[in-house]
């Protein structure tokens, strides 16, 4: 995640877009912010899918192929 100084950054910056507007520098720096949120999030949240097992009503491991061969490479969950 995102250190809490830029996640505080971005929040001022949205703050004073509504209020105010941003000058042409607080716009890029805005953008760049977002990209580096989104980057962060969706790296997080792929971690956290590839770790997931998914199992069915009766026990039985039903996670997909894909997520199987990507946990075997990281070694999780012993496959």
């Amino acid at each position: 995640m995102l250190p809490k100084e830029q996640l505080n950054r971005i929040n001022e910056l949205a703050k004073k877009s509504k209020s105010d507007g941003l000058t042409l520098t607080e716009q890029v720096e805005q953008k760049k912010l977002r990209e580096a949120y989104l980057a962060a999030f969706r790296g997080g949240m792929r971690n956290h899918l590839e770790g997931m097992k998914v199992v069915d009503e009766e026990g039985n491991d039903v996670t997909p192929d894909k997520v199987k061969k990507i946990q075997k490479d990281k070694g999780l969950h012993g496959r």
